[in-house]
C-alpha cells in the first residue's frame, strides 16, 4: 500500500475481536456504481449481518490509507476494481446483547465509487453479489442506513452523470 507521505508501507490486518471488542472497529464500504446506475451489493455471511444485504466493504488495516483500504476490501470480497470518488457518509452500527453490552461496534467510512472492471463473483466473507437498481433496494433485508446511504451516493452520482432529473433504473438486478 501506498501511503500518502511517500513509498508502500506494510499494512497489518485488525486481529482484535470483532464480536465485544475493545474498542469501535474502523470499518470502510463503497457504494460501487456501473455505468447504468446500478449498485454493487453483497449478502454478508458472517455475524453480525450475516443473512443482510450490504455495501462491500470491511475493517481498514493498521497503517493503511482509508481509500487504499476501501478498494482493497471491495476487491477482495467482490472481484471488482473500482475508482473511488468521494466520501459519502459516515455509519455507525452497535449492536448490544440482551445485557446491554456491546457485542459489535463498528465505525463505517462509505465512500462512493464507479466500477471500473474486474470478474465479480462472492469472495472472502460474502454469501452473495448483485448489482442492485435503486428501485429494488426495498426488496432486499438490509439496514435502513444502508438504503440511505445508496441514495445518497446514487444522487451524486446522477447529477455527475448529467442524469439529475431521471428516475432511479427499475430494471432488476
Amino acid at each position: 500500500m501506498r501511503s500518502a507521505e511517500g513509498p508502500p508501507h506494510k499494512t497489518f490486518p485488525v486481529t482484535v475481536s470483532r464480536e465485544y471488542p475493545p474498542a469501535p472497529l474502523v470499518a470502510v464500504a463503497a457504494v460501487v456504481v456501473d455505468g447504468e446506475g446500478r449498485i454493487l451489493m453483497v449478502e454478508r455471511g458472517r455475524p453480525p449481518s450475516q443473512g443482510m444485504w450490504a455495501l462491500p466493504g470491511g475493517l481498514l488495516d493498521l497503517g493503511e490509507p482509508v481509500r487504499a483500504g476501501v478498494a482493497r476490501e471491495v476487491l477482495e470480497e467482490t472481484g471488482a476494481e473500482i475508482e473511488i470518488v468521494d466520501l459519502v457518509d459516515l455509519f455507525e452500527p452497535i449492536h448490544r446483547d440482551a445485557a446491554g453490552r456491546i457485542r459489535y461496534h463498528y465505525v463505517v467510512i462509505d465512500f462512493w465509487a464507479h466500477y471500473r472492471g474486474g470478474d465479480v463473483a462472492a469472495a472472502d466473507d460474502v454469501d452473495d453479489v448483485a448489482w442492485v437498481s435503486v428501485a429494488k433496494l426495498e426488496d432486499l433485508p438490509m439496514e435502513e442506513e444502508t438504503r440511505q446511504v445508496v441514495r445518497k451516493a446514487h444522487a451524486r452520482w446522477r447529477q455527475t452523470t448529467g442524469r439529475e432529473g431521471a428516475a432511479p433504473s427499475c430494471r432488476s438486478g
